[in-house]
């Protein structure tokens, strides 16, 4: 098939990028950087934002399915940022599939959609989206994945997948982040416990997607859902988050704050970056505090039962290969 990758840069979007590729799909990217690797595999990469309207449209020409991964992530930032990245690119894929007439629209979201604070344990797809929320990037995902579920029908079939903590070798974000932060004697567990939270390795996250957009093709009645996908058991952050440092050579984590003192941390530090005009993510973030304090995973059946999914790379052997990706600086 011809596929669009918006977001192809990225860690998931590369890696989606790599699988189209290797079973034999044609492949566009639209991204913010150059990637000249990926042109080298032989997928076509077009520079271009999500929030520039006509530069979707044209990214979307004569396509048979669009992989929506491009976002704005993290726990602080510029809110009008987050609307024109997270709900406006989202229109603007729309728009573009509406004008090109892309019949298939898979959406990466995330859990953090039906996030109201405290512990999801167990919970599946009739959790309602928040009211609230502590943080933009899921207010405004929030928002996407409801304008997505809407505009699915017969002419542009949609699916959300929504996964948590994508992880593996070749993440610019998470894992760098946890070394950073543990070298200069900065990271602290928050609360005393270790609550259980969904994963999922990067290839089974892709596995998920593509599953999604050949289930949507063969006309698979499942236009308009989300799904939580992950690695099909849940970890302690804590345990996991040592577990990734293991695997990069670091020293595990020592100490904790209570989480109510986490919490307070970022509403103060929040509020001094907004006084100072800091731009910059505070150490600690409300959203932060509340997604490392409580435990969050969910029941992966319906993507089971609708998609076929199941992970094809256990925990274990992920971290295996995140472990020899450090062993092998040069990689």
């Amino acid at each position: 098939m011809k596929a669009l990758v918006t977001g192809g840069g990225g860690f998931l979007g590369s890696n989606l990028v790599r699988a189209l590729l290797a079973r034999g799909d044609e492949v566009r990217v639209l991204a913010r950087g150059d990637y000249p690797a990926l042109r080298a595999l032989g997928a076509e990469t077009l520079r271009g934002d999500v929030s520039d309207g006509e530069a979707v449209r044209a990214a979307c020409a004569g396509m048979e399915v669009v992989f929506h991964t491009a976002a704005l992530a993290g726990g602080w930032g510029d809110p009008r940022r987050y609307e024109a990245v997270n709900v406006g690119g989202t229109e603007n894929v729309l728009a573009g599939c509406s004008a090109a007439g892309v019949p298939v629209l898979v959406h990466t979201s995330t859990p953090s959609v039906v996030h109201v604070g405290g512990d999801i344990e167990g919970g599946d797809e009739s959790l309602p989206y928040a009211d609230e929320f502590l943080a933009d990037y899921p207010r405004t995902k929030a928002e996407a994945e409801r304008r997505v579920r809407a505009a699915s029908d017969e002419r542009l079939r949609t699916v959300s997948i929504r996964p948590h903590f994508i992880w593996g070798p070749g993440d610019r974000h998470l894992l760098p982040r946890l070394v950073e932060r543990s070298r200069a004697g900065r990271l602290r567990r928050v609360g005393g416990g270790d609550p259980l939270v969904d994963t999922i390795y990067v290839d089974n996250c892709v596995h998920a997607h593509l599953l999604a957009a050949d289930r949507l093709r063969a006309g698979a009645a499942i236009g308009g859902r989300a799904y939580f996908v992950s690695d099909g058991e849940p970890v302690g952050v804590w345990t996991m988050a040592n577990r990734m440092l293991e695997a990069a050579g670091e020293k595990p984590i020592a100490g904790s704050v209570p989480r109510f003192v986490a919490h307070g941390a970022g509403v103060m530090l929040e509020a001094w970056h907004r006084l100072t005009g800091n731009e910059r993510e505070p150490l600690m973030t409300r959203f932060g505090a509340s997604q490392l304090g409580h435990a969050q995973w969910f029941d992966i059946g319906a993507a089971r039962r609708d998609l076929g999914y199941e992970p094809i790379v256990s925990r274990e052997e992920g971290l295996r290969r995140l472990a020899a990706r450090f062993a092998t600086p040069s990689v």
